[in-house]
């Protein structure tokens, strides 16, 4: 079996989620791994699928005249905290939109080999919110790492949460 990363984007409307899946439910195919959000009016799905056809066979069944959809064959990888058992934690920055916000927060959590596992971001008149997933690996001094990120809110003028992942809401 096959492993294929298939994206989807079009303008958002009731049942686009319903035919996309239908059609790979019809090709045999699984979908192992999923996100699908609205974005700007826009439906966007990220979806790894396994089954008996390539990519190139999967984007034939998947074609639609309003939606731009991609499929390309990956290999299976291991979650990069799957090596370690990593930690899990949630960030949130509240402030003013300007450019470079997810840049300087990412920056600050790459540097001691943090992991975005997932993230969201809405813009709400001028107010700005992100929400992110975020593994750390076990040997990361987490109080300065949270200096750093409370100097990186202040200079982008936001307040930014670090908290543990409390283990009863997974």
């Amino acid at each position: 079996m096959g492993l294929s990363a298939v994206t989807v984007l079009g303008v958002d409307r009731p049942g686009v989620i319903a035919a996309v899946t239908g059609s790979l439910a019809d090709c045999g195919a699984n979908i192992q791994d999923s996100t699908m959000t609205l974005l700007g009016g826009h439906v966007a799905m990220m979806l790894l699928v396994s089954g008996d056809l390539d990519s190139a066979e999967l984007l034939k069944h998947l074609c639609a005249p309003d939606l731009v959809v991609t499929a390309s064959a990956i290999e299976a990888q291991r979650h990069f905290c799957e090596e370690g058992g990593g930690l899990g934690y949630v960030l949130t920055v509240h402030g003013p939109d300007r450019p470079g916000i997810i840049s300087a927060i990412s920056a600050v959590l790459a540097a001691d080999r943090g992991n975005i596992t997932g993230m969201s971001t809405r813009l709400t008149g001028r107010l700005y919110v992100l929400i992110a997933d975020v593994e750390l690996p076990k040997e990361v001094d987490v109080a300065a790492l949270m200096r750093r990120l409370a100097a990186v809110g202040a200079s982008l003028d936001s307040e930014i949460t670090f908290r543990p992942v409390e283990p009863d809401l997974l």
